[in-house]
């Protein structure tokens, strides 16, 4: 277990280990479960041929996220990093669906766009000395106007607002990635508890940081991924 020798003094650079280190497992699950699927015929059509078992796949991500973000510290750690993985696991499932829609080569590009945009901002949101607090919580607003703009565009399917939208999107998260990076280091630094808790709130903040770079991965693949059939 991460901090499994707690000690207050321990160095925030320890900390941001904890946090990469299960975020980066978590990518690395949902890129093995992607592939895995996409490669798996009868896995593949069994997702997205039925689309209540998509709807329930769905509805089971909501779950768990709610579960980890609200009952986090009620919940032993073995349980979290359960619902963690098992929740990494069920992106990858989702994600796989974009190796059937975009080549290999331009997710691959993307992806390495997307670490270096996410890096870059990550240690802008770590080094700053500007409190980005007013500029995440308008980040957070924008992304509800944003979703709210996607499922209104699933109905009039219009290119030019949808390459919009994903320039919105991508300029939220990379606001956002600064910002919980921010919010993050400061936890580290201010937070002197258990063992348990810091591994607990290590895994939270990983959970948050996956997201970001997840939603900014599937915003710029809309720019930069090439489609099989064009």
């Amino acid at each position: 277990m991460l901090y499994s020798n707690y000690n207050p003094a321990r160095s925030a650079a320890s900390y941001m280990y904890a946090v990469y280190a299960w975020m980066a497992a978590a990518l690395s699950m949902s890129a093995v479960t992607a592939y895995f699927v996409a490669h798996s015929p009868t896995i593949f059509n069994f997702i997205y041929h039925n689309p209540a078992v998509l709807f329930m796949l769905f509805i089971a991500q909501l779950a768990m996220v709610i579960s980890l973000g609200t009952m986090i510290m009620r919940i032993s750690f073995a349980t979290a990093v359960t619902l963690f993985m098992a929740y990494a696991i069920s992106v990858g499932a989702t994600l796989s669906m974009l190796l059937y829609v975009y080549t290999m080569a331009s997710i691959a590009t993307t992806f390495l766009t997307t670490a270096g945009m996410f890096g870059g901002m990550a240690l802008y949101g770590y080094i700053t000395k500007t409190d980005l607090t007013s500029a995440g919580s308008m980040a957070r607003m924008v992304l509800w106007g944003l979703i709210l703009s996607m499922l209104l565009n699933m109905w009039f399917k219009n290119p030019a607002f949808d390459l919009m939208i994903s320039a919105i999107g991508v300029l939220v998260f990379c606001v956002l990635t600064a910002y919980d990076m921010q919010k993050i280091k400061h936890i580290g630094q201010e937070l002197i508890t258990d063992d348990e808790t810091l591994a607990k709130v290590a895994l939270i903040c990983a959970l948050t940081l996956y997201l970001d770079f997840i939603n900014l991965f599937l915003f710029l693949l809309r720019f930069l991924g090439k489609r099989r059939q064009d």
